[in-house]
């Protein structure tokens, strides 16, 4: 991966200099520290981090075609550019150089604007063309990358990260309420807001057009799913062998690289899968990577083990403990650019940290596994839920639930009570647009009472009609389960794991992450499942398991699976009390300052905590919410750098 950054003229050919990009392309430094390049033309400048990947000597960019009319800054992979190429060379394009950005320029000459349909990979693409004076922004479609912009009087901004439009921008940065909003209650904001008033993202599977001083917006791709009597068809058994084929090559095309390449091993299905693929594959010397954690309730080391055995890997992993998450948080944020709900990126950018002091610049993971192919806990819910809604009046229907959560003790009436007022939510409508996602919305929605009422007064926004008015015109037609996974994919997945704690964490440590299972092609072969296939009663990712038997030990198959997860309140509350940063940042004087919340509340909050009293998932969301809130102000509004204590 890397990093690019450019100004575009909107209204005739004003100059754009080298001196204006360098501070732009200066704070994307840990995403390409390997070199810099820049173009400048009447209109337009771009700019360029590298972090060296594939043809080390002459892959610098910006890249151009034949004769210099068509310039590309790139971050990311092409994972098909040898296919591409040597199909582009075939009907004349000549190329400079052996690296896969190449490929872009000579691809959008020959296909136009179809040229991301031609493109395996994970990409946040800027490229302009000069004859037609056009800036065409895209990125990948299940949104890997990230890539912003925004307007600024006469011009158009944009880069990989927020940080680097800030030298540009003639305006002070501020916060968004309404992208607040959304984000404490889907976790980020509904595409393509951001948190910062007047920053867009280019939304996944986009592509922003600008030309004659207009922008306009068009998707290339979608997450779709077929009507009923239109699934793939097959046996089980076919279908896993046509999945597994799909795994092998995707994960073969993102072996290819001129630097060695290694792969996170948490222990779980997903990423043990794809170092069995990559060992099956061929490939001569795997290097894996994990987290360990202090805390023994969210530490999965015994499963990593018996991984590395089995396949006799050269491993390597760190242990996390509590105070490192509160020590490297405040960096977090500010590398995040966000607020989050949760610690879990901290660790994740201690790890990436351990990858690239070990050598290593890529590393394959087994993210969006669980949202291609039916795994997570969430889809039981609102499967047992959907099933409790044709008979609501039922005793043992809504027991069904004690199946996933054998902790809660439904024999009681306030067991009784609390799955009626926690997974009861919407059985009234269970064809209702988010329904499946109720009961996690209204627990993190719960995090917006914290909000001080100056604050509310200032929200227009309905998250939850916000992003109604985003979904294609066929969700409605969708099978429940099908629904579900798209509402998982395009708000949390997209908008959190692949950012925050994905992409983020992982360019904090100069480090590429590739992700097999969000290969396009498995992920449309995926959403032609009917949903049974992905999840076979209560068997989650039924044909996944099926598919990736024969890499893995039984006990790693037949695993109920655990989610990534870290010590949230806990890492910041030990022996000594929390760090400085957090009692000033939560002081009723930053949290008047700053207006977002109510000091009153948040002070209660804390006296809980400190008190010992019991700690839910909405006081840790809470906390972590205002917290990085207030982090968040304070590294961008307030312009202070994010300090860590070690």
């Amino acid at each position: 991966m890397c990093g690019l950054a450019g100004i575009l003229h909107l209204e005739g050919d004003g100059i754009v200099t080298r001196r204006e990009l360098e501070p732009m392309v200066a704070a994307l430094a840990p995403r390409g520290p390997d070199g810099t390049g820049y173009y400048t033309e009447p209109g337009i400048g771009l700019g360029h981090a590298r972090l060296s990947i594939i043809d080390l000597a002459g892959g610098d960019q910006p890249i151009h075609n034949e004769d210099q009319t068509v310039w590309t800054v790139f971050n990311g992979e092409i994972f098909n550019y040898v296919e591409l190429r040597a199909e582009l060379e075939t009907r004349g394009h000549c190329f400079y150089t052996q690296t896969d950005t190449e490929v872009i320029v000579h691809a959008y000459e020959e296909y136009g604007d179809d040229f991301p349909s031609h493109l395996n990979g994970q990409f946040a693409i800027a490229l302009w063309d000069a004859p037609r004076r056009r800036l065409l922004l895209v990125r990948d479609r299940p949104g890997i990358l990230p890539l912003y912009f925004t307007h600024d009087p006469g011009r158009l901004l944009f880069a990989s990260e927020v940080k680097a439009l800030l030298p540009a921008m003639r305006r002070r940065p501020a916060l968004d309420p309404a992208a607040l909003n959304q984000l404490m209650t889907f976790w980020a904001p509904v595409s393509p807001a951001s948190l910062f008033q007047g920053v867009e993202e280019v939304s996944p599977g986009e592509m922003v057009v600008v030309e004659n001083g207009r922008l306009r917006r068009q998707r290339y791709w979608e997450w779709t799913f077929p009507g009923d009597g239109e699934y793939l068809r097959g046996s089980a058994e076919e279908l896993a062998e046509e999945l597994h084929e799909l795994l092998l090559d995707a994960t073969r095309l993102r072996l290819r690289a001129d630097v060695p390449v290694g792969a996170y091993l948490s222990g779980g299905l997903d990423s043990s899968g794809i170092a069995g693929l990559v060992k099956h594959s061929g490939h001569p010397h795997l290097r894996t990577f994990s987290i360990r954690f202090e805390d023994p309730g969210v530490d999965e080391t015994e499963h990593q083990e018996r991984m590395i055995r089995h396949l006799g890997t050269d491993h390597t992993s760190i242990l996390c403990r509590n105070a490192d998450i509160a020590d490297i948080f405040p960096r977090v944020i500010a590398r995040t650019e966000a607020p989050v709900l949760r610690t879990a990126p901290a660790p994740m950018s201690i790890l990436s940290g351990l990858v690239r002091q070990q050598g290593y610049k890529v590393v394959l993971t087994g993210e969006g596994a669980d949202e291609v192919l039916g795994g997570y806990d969430l889809f039981k819910e609102a499967k047992i839920r959907q099933f409790w809604a044709r008979q609501p009046d039922s005793k043992w229907r809504p027991a069904l639930l004690k199946k996933l959560y054998p902790y809660l003790d439904l024999n009681q009436r306030s067991g009784s009570a609390y799955l009626k007022q926690f997974f009861g939510q919407g059985l009234d409508d269970p064809e209702a647009m988010g329904f499946s996602h109720l009961p996690r919305w209204s627990t993190t929605g719960k995090t917006r009472d914290f909000f001080s009422p100056e604050f509310r007064a200032t929200i227009t926004d309905d998250p939850e009609a916000t992003l109604a008015a985003r979904l294609p015109a066929g969700f409605s037609r969708w099978h429940s389960f099908n629904r579900a996974q798209f509402l998982e994919a395009r708000t949390l997945m997209a908008g959190y794991l692949l950012n925050s704690q994905g992409d983020r964490m992982l360019m904090a440590n100069s480090v590429e992450g590739r992700f097999p299972f969000l290969d396009h092609r498995i992920i449309e072969f995926a959403n032609r499942l009917h949903p049974t296939m992905k999840m076979r009663g209560l068997n989650e990712k039924y044909l996944l398991k099926k598919a990736l038997t024969r890499h893995l030990p039984r006990e790693t198959v037949a695993r109920y699976k655990q989610p990534y997860r870290a010590p949230d309140i806990a890492a910041f509350f030990g022996a000594g009390g929390p760090p400085d940063y957090v009692r000033e940042c939560l002081s009723p004087e930053s949290l008047q300052a700053t207006g977002y919340f109510d000091a009153q509340r948040v002070q209660h909050l804390l006296k809980k905590i400190e008190h010992g009293r019991v700690i839910g998932f909405k006081d840790n969301m809470a906390f972590l919410g205002v917290l990085s809130t207030q982090l968040w102000h304070r590294t961008f509004v307030e312009e202070r750098p994010a300090q860590v204590t070690s």
